[in-house]
């Protein structure tokens, strides 16, 4: 039995959900999604709430109605609330600066990176604290966006300089302690 997978998903008011046999798009304050789930999985739309059932207890849609389950649930929660994920910047003359929609980062490099938001995707940028925040309705390109951002200066372990996601811990690694002869 999947525990997350049995649990309905709320359908909160102002958000409409129409499934179309496989395909579920959901409509909200924030935005639109569309996703197309397996079609052995069966999504059902009924009193305000979203169920999904699996044809049989096989391994694999076990896993799959957890997973769709959550899927939906994220594109809720995505259309009423939003995603965001903080990343922070830390260096000697690393900084980012917002130029008109765009992220502008100087990250050491001899050209200044610019990063171009995509649709549905916004960025805030706090020089003074180093931090860059990305904000958006679709949890997956949330996600991809901070990511593809801290790919470009992962933060490195000798002196802790580089793009992190706020709270994460770098394991920092002692230099060489190597005497003159």
């Amino acid at each position: 039995m999947s525990r997350i997978g049995e649990m309905p998903v709320p359908v909160p008011a102002g958000v409409d959900v129409m499934i179309d046999g496989s395909v579920v798009t959901v409509k909200g304050p924030k935005g639109e999604l569309t996703r197309e789930f397996h079609s052995e999985m069966t999504i059902i739309l009924d009193d305000g709430s979203v169920t999904v059932d699996r044809p049989n207890d096989e391994r694999f849609f076990k896993a799959l109605h957890g997973l769709t389950r959550a899927l939906i649930n994220n594109m809720v929660i995505g259309v009423t609330e939003g995603y965001s994920k903080t990343l922070e910047i830390q260096g000697t003359g690393y900084r980012a600066e917002l130029q008109g929609q765009n992220l502008v980062m100087s990250l050491g490099f001899s050209h200044p990176v610019v990063v171009e938001p995509p649709h549905g995707i916004e960025f805030e940028a706090n020089p003074r604290a180093s931090t860059v925040t990305v904000r958006g309705y679709d949890k997956e390109l949330v996600g991809r966006i901070a990511a593809e951002i801290r790919a470009w200066r992962p933060v490195e372990p000798y002196l802790g300089k580089g793009i992190r996601y706020q709270g994460e811990v770098v394991r920092r690694k002692a230099g060489k302690t190597g005497q003159a002869i």
